[in-house]
């Protein structure tokens, strides 16, 4: 999720602090969707008519889906070891933001998120964890965890469960980029497999981006760490960044960030890092810049803006705004509404595209990504994931 630019938190609570008073007490609650007004609701709302429901599914587990708040629940988990801009700020101080994130759900999807914040960083503690977690929900959105442990505890997870399980910080970070990218190229009349990229940050959202961008055919892709260009002849590599050596071999080239924009067609930056006006001025003519660290972007948009003629950030107070939020309510809704068994790489490139479409004909060099305020953006990404679903033999509920 996206850091919103705010100034640096006080080190106690303040309850004159605007931003203190607005979370205080949370900014969450649960609600009651049915009639407690007398005996008859309460005996059919808990006992002894609640014992007919348990009995139902007992004898058909799917029911639960029914007859439970299950089918539009999602766990957000946590470990704290990756909370925004903050880093390993642990579990009781990334409550906060996994609060936020389930209001967003709510708020955008229709989706009820349950923020689950686990004290361990160990990866089979929380694998186990959410693992018996799993039956009180329809999903799991896995938040703020650390590369390299967020990649294994995905794959782990998605091996056990038969519910969708979505790291955002990866694929919702991936998918939106994808979605901002497809307008950029076309109002700068660019070839997908011809475009040079540049991709600052080997953490979770630069691996899937990059996997996201190979999908849809761009190949020409360099990815920079803080050691430079990674390649195959690099000796320091994760058995991530060994992945990505490999899948960039053909097109990357030994050398820093400055080294590599040069000629560069976009730039798509997911460090927190700097990069210098000097290195930004070397890119092609009519670049692309996604500078998308908060609360300072990689490259000022004002910089960039004497380069580029496309340019977007993670913040709300410029515009083409890359925020998470565009996509998981709707990818989850989606999901949720078809009972599907994961969420597939197709579903995600149908989410990136159905974002980009709602654009349409007011295309432009501030406008290549809707508003998360655009009321057609969560209905448009659900749809597509419906679809793909179905199509992909993923759907539980095929109508």
């Amino acid at each position: 999720m996206v850091a919103h630019d705010i100034d640096a938190p006080t080190s106690s609570y303040d309850p004159t602090d605007p931003v203190h008073a607005l979370h205080r007490g949370g900014k969450m609650e649960i609600a009651c969707t049915v009639p407690l007004e007398g005996r008859d609701d309460l005996s059919m709302a808990y006992t002894p008519g609640v014992a007919r429901v348990c009995e139902t599914i007992h004898a058909d587990p799917e029911a639960a889906h029914e007859l439970t708040w299950v089918s539009n629940t999602v766990a957000v988990v946590t470990d704290g070891t990756a909370v925004l801009g903050l880093g390993d700020i642990g579990p009781a101080a990334s409550m906060p933001v996994m609060e936020g994130k389930a209001v967003l759900f709510k708020q955008f999807g229709g989706v009820d998120g349950v923020p689950v914040a686990l004290d361990t960083t160990d990866v089979d503690e929380i694998v186990e964890t959410v693992v018996r977690l799993a039956p009180s929900f329809g999903g799991i959105n896995l938040e703020d965890i650390s590369a390299p442990r967020c990649f294994e505890i995905e794959a782990r997870l998605k091996e056990r469960l038969d519910i969708p399980v979505f790291h955002d910080d990866q694929h919702g970070t991936a998918v939106v980029t994808l979605a901002a990218l497809i307008n950029a190229l076309r109002l700068t009349d660019r070839d997908p497999e011809h475009t040079r990229v540049v991709i600052s940050g080997a953490g979770a959202a630069g691996v899937a981006i990059t996997k996201i961008l190979h999908r849809v055919g761009m190949r020409r892709i360099s990815v920079v760490d803080r050691r430079g260009v990674i390649h195959p002849g690099r000796e320091d590599l994760t058995e991530v960044k060994r992945w990505l050596a490999d899948e960039t071999a053909d097109f990357a080239r030994p050398g820093s960030v400055e080294d590599a924009l040069v000629g560069a067609d976009v730039f798509i930056g997911v460090s927190g890092g700097t990069v210098p006006e000097e290195a930004v001025a070397r890119m092609a003519d009519d670049a692309i810049v996604f500078a998308m660290a908060n609360p300072d972007p990689e490259v000022h948009p004002d910089v960039a803006h004497k380069y580029a003629r496309v340019v977007a950030t993670g913040r709300s107070d410029f515009p083409n705004q890359i925020n998470n939020v565009l996509v998981f309510p709707g990818i989850f809704r989606g999901a949720l509404d078809v009972r599907a068994t994961g969420i597939s790489e197709e579903m995600k490139v149908a989410a990136a595209q159905a974002l980009a479409d709602l654009v349409g004909e007011d295309l432009s060099e501030t406008y290549v990504i809707p508003s998360p305020f655009d009321p057609r953006v969560a209905p448009a990404v659900a749809k597509a994931v419906t679809d793909t679903a179905r199509r992909q033999g993923l759907a539980r509920r095929p109508y």
